[in-house]
């Protein structure tokens, strides 16, 4: 495969076909460097050399009735994760400037439930009443499974983005999840986009899927016309059904991301949950063809610190791009001094390798 071609066909709006997209997940070793230069091409037309900083908020911890597999917040499961009730308002509202201060782009207010009461939707929108009225950043919230009327309550309140990930793929779904489908899923993205909010919906590698799963996943977001894609890789929980699965190899993790953009050339593409562990050394290639990250951790897990994401910002030569769209420079210096309190981390499986 000729992985500058590829990117041409991308940028002039032939999106590629499956067996292109099969050959990104094959691409040897020695041709890792070009792949990840022509992935790059094409995040460099869309979204330049910026990056977009995430922040998570686990709103509200645990005691979830779900029973997706690869979560610790599951009660399904013996996963010591914690549980924790509904954040008050004005904790909501410091996390968002904590959020702000490290000069992330977007605040995430989750919760582990399979959808929003009517209280936690009140404290939600509350929530983002205050924080829109207060500092620029966007909003997304995370909520799980909704009704027009919420997603309503939603926009009207200021949330910009809903996330609800689809996971893996459709014939997948069920080894993963019994509690709801798959197709309530995409229903609750629909509803989402249908109230006017932006939507970001992606999945995780390393589910026990087969090539063909992550290749249905990624056609399938495409098919949504999303405007998001978190690609998260599995770091098993304690306690799960799936504790003891093994990492996805770094450079598979790579060509995964590759794959991804090539398939959404124009979307917002995010390397989320798991990077720092499946990537290791190699985190800061994921920022070719990824073009926003999540930063100080993963609701039950922690990851970098926001001083050493913005460290490998800057090194690798990229910049952070604000909500009002400036782009501003990586400031490690200037992140020592916004303090984020300590992720309530589920115990870590002992991965083989």
């Amino acid at each position: 495969m000729n992985w500058s071609a590829l990117a041409d066909r991308c940028l002039a709006g032939d999106l590629p076909t499956r067996d292109a997209a099969r050959a990104v997940l094959h691409a040897p070793a020695d041709e890792l460097l070009g792949l990840l230069d022509a992935a790059f091409r094409v995040r460099r037309a869309y979204w330049g050399r910026r990056v977009s900083l995430h922040v998570l908020e686990n709103a509200k911890m645990g005691a979830c009735p779900e029973d997706c597999g690869f979560c610790s917040q599951s009660s399904k499961h013996a996963s010591p994760s914690g549980e924790a009730p509904m954040k008050s308002v004005d904790d909501l509202v410091a996390g968002a400037r904590r959020a702000h201060a490290a000069r992330a782009k977007r605040y995430c207010m989750v919760t582990a439930t399979r959808g929003p009461s009517q209280r936690d939707l009140d404290t939600i929108c509350a929530a983002a009443e205050q924080i829109k009225s207060e500092m620029d950043i966007e909003l997304c919230a995370s909520l799980g499974i909704l009704t027009e009327a919420k997603a309503k309550r939603l926009v009207d309140s200021g949330v910009d983005r809903f996330n609800h990930n689809l996971e893996t793929s459709e014939r997948h779904y069920d080894q993963i999840v019994s509690t709801h489908t798959w197709r309530d899923r995409v229903e609750t993205v629909q509803i989402a986009k249908k109230a006017g909010m932006d939507t970001c919906c992606g999945g995780i590698v390393g589910l026990g899927e087969t090539e063909d799963d992550l290749l249905d996943l990624a056609f399938a977001l495409r098919d949504l016309d999303v405007d998001s894609v978190p690609v998260n890789f599995l770091d098993a929980r304690e306690g799960t059904p799936l504790a003891g699965s093994p990492l996805v190899e770094p450079g598979y993790a790579l060509r995964a991301l590759c794959m991804f953009r090539f398939v959404h050339p124009r979307t917002d593409l995010r390397v989320a949950g798991g990077r720092e562990i499946t990537l290791r050394a190699l985190q800061a290639f994921a920022l070719f063809p990824a073009n926003s990250i999540f930063t100080q951790g993963y609701l039950t897990t922690p990851g970098a610190s926001v001083t050493a994401d913005h460290q490998m910002i800057r090194d690798a030569g990229f910049e952070l791009e604000l909500a009002s769209g400036e782009a501003v420079p990586a400031d490690p210096e200037a992140m020592t001094h916004v303090k984020f309190p300590a992720t309530i981390s589920a115990l870590r499986v002992i991965q083989p390798r």
